[in-house]
């Protein structure tokens, strides 16, 4: 049995920082350093009173899970549609689904895993697909 790469976080101890979105703040997990960058898991929650902006995107992923904590948010969904994810709600993105997120509670809270942990994120022109010419430029 090993014990390498074993991490406990405690949320007396919570440090939340800017992220990829200005709107939220990330508590990082510390499985990123614990997996060697294998796996990324953070607790991420609304900044009060920040302005919010969303743009339709991706993201490169090996595996993306969402876990809703506290309030709601929803998402519109590459041939889903939208859904309202409320506490206690969990999607599993798969990868590259394209999506979009249209609005959070002042208070949402939520667990998030994804895999690889330095994932990319490309905007894309909507939710569906259209033909690649179309996102490309001209």
């Amino acid at each position: 049995m090993t014990t390498a790469g074993f991490v406990v976080t405690h949320a007396a101890d919570a440090d939340f920082q800017r992220g990829l979105r200005a709107f939220f703040e990330y508590r990082d997990l510390g499985v990123e350093a614990a997996t060697g960058g294998q796996v990324v898991a953070h607790v991420i929650r609304a900044v009060p009173g920040a302005g919010f902006a969303a743009r339709p995107h991706r993201h490169a992923t090996q595996f993306q899970l969402v876990y809703v904590l506290k309030g709601w948010i929803e998402f519109e969904y590459e041939g889903q549609g939208v859904v309202r994810l409320l506490a206690g709600s969990c999607v599993y993105q798969p990868p590259g689904i394209r999506h979009l997120e249209r609005g959070h509670s002042d208070d949402v809270e939520m667990l998030e895993v994804v895999m690889p942990a330095d994932f990319g994120t490309e905007e894309v022109a909507t939710v569906e697909p259209v033909a690649a010419s179309a996102e490309s430029p001209a």
